[in-house]
């Protein structure tokens, strides 16, 4: 990770800074605006299509981890942005501006990621199956969770309405009709399309990534256009990227004492860790795109951060959890041998 940038980071930097110098014409803004509401149907048709509902089912069984996981995604991950948010307020009131605060508070109401918790989990040599229930469970709930606590935390400020409860409803409804919609026919139709986007995987996973770069683009090109670059200091950033560090370090550590206040073995521990610390950008950037159709540009700006410090911190984690599963099994293996009578040499 230190020797090469992610290349899809790479396309999301350049998406930004394609928006930055040639933004999307402002008489144009509205195709754009359908063509990412098209996008994001798509990806959860197809995200609908591929998901088992076999996982679904698995995911009810062992109630305590799942349910710990979901605990920590939506409402300990809030209370901690929420808190973190009161302190900065009260001891540094300038510390960011408010639409970047609006974007960590957005971030913390996400749901967890699917792939990489799941790859993750599986270099650590966790729980496998556990880590699938429980970011499969996120994803499906966060359709629901995820504009309702938006809601909750932020009330006015969503869809920059001046009414909360109407707009947490609205968006609600909105989320609905764009992301849980065309996953229900996804899953309608997943006996037929469930084979063939199985067999082609790596083409799924460029469109999916693609039409996030489209909507990065999108809603880039909306923030330039309204002046984004002269309402966000520079120092703004690196100040994001401390604050999404810290938040992640709180909750890598809670989610290991939530463990062993549990009893928690190993596997279950490293499930708990990676699925509830992690936050969802393929999810993120279309909710925003719905949930802020105006302000969607600058929401993301901490999403994008703590999406890259996530994946490289638990990365390095994942790696240290399989060198030390390692030596612990190595440390066993000369055991098997032991009093067996076998003659030294």
């Amino acid at each position: 990770m230190f020797r090469r940038l992610d290349p899809f980071l790479t396309c999301l930097l350049a998406a930004v800074a394609l928006a930055t110098v040639v933004p999307w014409p402002a008489r144009w803004q509205p195709a754009l605006a359908h063509l990412t509401s098209a996008l994001i149907m798509l990806m959860f048709f197809f995200q609908g299509a591929k998901l088992k509902r076999s996982a679904l089912v698995e995911s009810l069984k062992d109630w305590q981890l799942q349910g710990a996981v979901l605990a920590v995604t939506f409402v300990v991950f809030p209370l901690v942005g929420l808190g973190l948010y009161a302190f900065c307020h009260r001891f540094a009131p300038h510390l960011l501006a408010p639409a970047l605060w609006t974007g960590i508070l957005f971030l913390c109401c996400l749901p967890s990621t699917v792939q990489s918790s799941i790859a993750l989990t599986s270099i650590a040599r966790g729980n496998v199956p556990a880590a699938i229930c429980a970011a499969t469970a996120s994803n499906i709930l966060g359709i629901f969770l995820t504009p309702l606590l938006t809601g909750l935390l932020l009330g006015p400020a969503v869809s920059g309405t001046g009414h909360g409860g109407t707009s947490a409803l609205s968006t609600i409804l909105a989320v609905a009709r764009e992301l849980l919609v065309p996953f229900i026919a996804g899953q309608c139709v997943q006996r037929w399309v469930g084979p063939v986007v199985a067999r082609h995987k790596f083409l799924l996973s460029l469109t999916d990534r693609g039409s996030i770069i489209v909507m990065v683009y999108a809603a880039f090109s909306s923030a330039v256009l309204q002046g984004l670059w002269h309402r966000i200091p520079p120092l703004d950033f690196l100040t994001v990227t401390g604050v999404c560090f810290v938040l992640l370090v709180i909750l890598l550590l809670l989610t290991v004492l939530l463990a062993r206040l549990l009893g928690d073995d190993r596997a279950d521990t490293i499930v708990l860790q990676f699925c509830g610390s992690k936050k969802s950008l393929a999810t993120g950037v279309p909710m925003a795109s719905v949930i802020f159709p105006a302000g969607a540009g600058i929401i993301v700006v901490p999403l994008m951060i703590y999406h890259q410090l996530q994946l490289f911190i638990c990365t390095l984690m994942a790696r240290h959890y399989a060198r030390t599963f390692a030596e612990s099994q190595a440390g066993a293996e000369p055991s098997r041998f032991q009093g067996t009578g076998t003659p030294s040499t």
